[in-house]
This record gives C-alpha cells, structure tokens and sequence, in this order.
C-alpha cells in the first residue's frame, strides 16, 4: 500500500476518522492495488489503523464529543519515509448550505442535459 500512495494512487474522497476503544482509524480511504505488486487479497476501501499517542486521542475525543464535529483526513503525506496523515477537525454543512450545494448540483445537471439535447 505504501508504494501505491508513494505512486499518488490514494484517494481521501469521501474518507472520515473515528475513535473505537481508544485507537484512531481511518475509514474509507482508497488505496489502488500496487501495480508491480501482487493484488492477492488487497482490499482497497479497509480501515487502517493510526498511530496516535494516547493523549492525542482523548484531546480530539474531547473535541469530537461536540455535537456536529467530524475528524477529517486533509492530506497524505510522506515524513522519513513513512506515511503521515494530516487530521482537520471540521463541522458539517448547515441546511442552507447543504440546499445551495444540491441546487448547484441540479443545475449543472440541467445544463449537462441540455448540452446533449443540443448535439444529439
């Protein structure tokens, strides 16, 4: 996994952390099959442990325990030959914002359609 992220074929789309019994983990990170590698029983989308000192857990789980905030993977990156993540503690949307986003999303949506209505 470490040569395919050293490659860029990691993705943090979509990924979140969370605490369980006091250790940090990373969900829903994408990591591609490392091409040169054998692909024998590489799951892409698995949980990865972090290595967090324990009192770097209990401060973010003193921030996490307020309501609406999330543990957010900003970045991936190599530090002395070891993989790093960087950690954004961050809310989520509001309902406005949420309605702007979808509304953006439909009228992209609309105007993608509308391109193809006018090609074909």
């Amino acid at each position: 996994e470490v040569k395919s992220m050293r490659a860029r074929r990691a993705n943090l789309e979509g990924a979140y952390c969370r605490i369980d019994a006091d250790e940090l983990f990373l969900y829903g990170m994408h990591v591609a099959p490392y091409e040169q590698g054998g692909h024998a029983g590489h799951i892409p989308q698995r949980r990865r442990k972090l290595l967090v000192h324990k009192r770097e857990i209990e401060k973010l789980r003193g921030r996490l325990t307020m309501r609406g905030y999330a543990l957010i993977p900003l970045q991936v990156y190599f530090k002395n030959g070891v993989a790093k993540v960087q950690l954004g503690l961050g809310r989520g949307k509001k309902k406005g914002d949420e309605r702007e986003s979808i509304r953006r999303q439909e009228d992209l949506k609309e105007a993608r359609a509308a391109m193809q209505r006018r090609k074909g």
